[in-house]
């Protein structure tokens, strides 16, 4: 008897998923319990697994397209069965993608044949900071070689890629005149040199960048100024796609208010260094983990969202940590954080983190948050006002610690690492003098993170 292959339901709020890629082909057997797929959720990337065991018959909805939350995927049959002729599954109209689906899928255009032997065959794989690093130094992924396992693209190949090529042996040149002319991208081959023994000096090399601009200026008056064009189009679909759908919503519907706090971070500098002498890697995130969940159990306003007609304040604190990943922007949710020490904290951090860059996170991973967290200190940012998570109330933002003169009792001026903190609230959840004193709460336990130890 056929059956059909779902698209099942992963998460509460999962409405449709989009197909990655299939793992049996058309005609292969499979196991009761075997994945057949892989799902990708607003969440995550997920395996669909067989419900009993059987043969795949015929794929439905083929990799890239998106489809509802109950669509026939696939047909398949017992073992030793077959398909009827003009079979159709009940839900086949559902599972055929709507033309806006087509839009979202992601267009890959084929490499040149002369680059078929460098290109993987199937979805590239590559790990999330050779993708990162490929985005910085403009590398296009298709075109490197990877050393990883079963072919994988590592960090080092994106550099080694992104490298320039070398010198020819017969263009001699200084060193100082070599890196100039790479930094300017000029040929030594066309540059003619005046240094002893026919070698290309720093001077030549100036020389013949000033005569391309004076060529340039003599040349073809330049074209009249026109709209700039598209240069690639990203799809708003999976992550994306959701992502940009709730900062839309959080914007639009909550009455959002910023408050900024400048703290004193020795504390929480002299803290993670206590952490990293017990030999334990212990991040700021994980310390203001721990702070947040201790401000939100004496300052339960906090931890609230609103309902119907209501604001329902909730009692258990699971804190949210923003993760940048290749597929876009994730929160993965520590439970019950107020109940964790700082190094339980960091184990599970640690774990939420490589699962959601590696695209492994379950949906109870990434489901539940009542609190978010979002730094972007790493980046070089020292203050932002970050967007609410919702249906949560209350964001904390993290910028970088920087280390600045302070005034002190006695007009007297020291350096300290000062840090920035902004609270983003919804005011129709939280007035504005309860989120001052929840904001100041947070900066007393960074600016003397040891009574964290008395909060219990």
């Amino acid at each position: 008897m056929p059956f059909t292959i779902a698209m099942p339901q992963l998460g509460l709020t999962m409405e449709k998923g989009t197909v990655v890629r299939w793992l049996v082909a058309e005609g292969q057997p499979f196991a009761r319990g075997q994945a057949l797929l892989e799902v990708e959720t607003d969440k995550a990337v997920v395996p669909v697994e067989a419900p009993a065991e059987g043969t795949l018959a015929r794929v439905l909805v083929p990799a890239g397209q998106t489809v509802p939350v109950g669509a026939a995927l696939a047909v398949a049959v017992a073992p030793g069965e077959h398909l009827p002729s003009g079979w159709t599954p009940p839900a086949a109209k559902e599972a055929e993608a709507p033309p806006r689906a087509q839009a979202e899928a992601p267009v890959q255009a084929p490499a040149p044949a002369a680059e078929a032997a460098q290109a993987p065959s199937g979805p590239l794989q590559a790990t999330w900071k050779a993708r990162a690093l490929a985005r910085q130094l403009g590398v296009d992924l298709r075109r490197v070689a990877g050393s990883g396992p079963g072919g994988r693209i590592q960090a080092e190949d994106v550099v080694k890629a992104a490298a320039p090529a070398p010198v020819r042996a017969e263009a001699r040149a200084t060193p100082t005149a070599a890196r100039l002319a790479a930094a300017l991208g000029l040929d030594l081959a066309g540059i003619a040199p005046s240094g002893a023994d026919g070698r290309i000096v720093e001077a030549d090399v100036l020389r013949e960048a000033a005569a391309l601009i004076r060529r340039a200026q003599a040349g073809a008056p330049a074209a009249p100024p026109g709209p700039a064009g598209v240069a690639r189009r990203i799809p708003l679909a999976g992550v994306r796609g959701i992502t940009s759908a709730r900062m839309a919503e959080s914007a639009r519907t909550t009455a959002r208010v910023t408050m900024f706090r400048e703290v004193d971070a020795s504390g929480l500098v002299s803290l993670r260094e206590l952490f990293k002498g017990q030999g334990l890697q212990v991040s700021y995130n994980d310390i203001l983990v721990r702070i947040c969940a201790v401000a939100l159990r004496e300052h339960p306003e906090a931890n609230a969202r609103l309902g119907e007609g209501e604001v329902e304040v909730l009692d258990r604190v699971h804190i949210g940590l923003a993760v940048d990943t290749e597929r876009g922007l994730l929160v993965p949710v520590i439970h019950d954080a107020d109940r964790l020490t700082i190094p339980e904290i960091a184990a599970r951090s640690a774990a939420l983190i490589e699962a959601a860059r590696a695209g492994r996170s379950r949906p109870d991973d990434l489901t539940g948050g009542t609190f978010t967290i979002t730094n972007l200190g790493m980046l070089g940012v020292e203050g932002f006002t970050p967007v609410i998570n919702l249906p949560e109330c209350c964001i904390l933002g993290v910028g970088r610690i920087v280390r600045k003169p302070v005034a002190l009792e006695g007009d007297q001026v020291a350096v300290r690492p000062m840090l920035t903190l902004s609270l983003a609230f919804d005011h129709r959840v939280l007035d504005g003098a309860p989120a001052a004193r929840f904001l100041g709460r947070i900066a007393e336990l960074v600016e003397n993170p040891l009574r964290l130890l008395a909060a219990g």
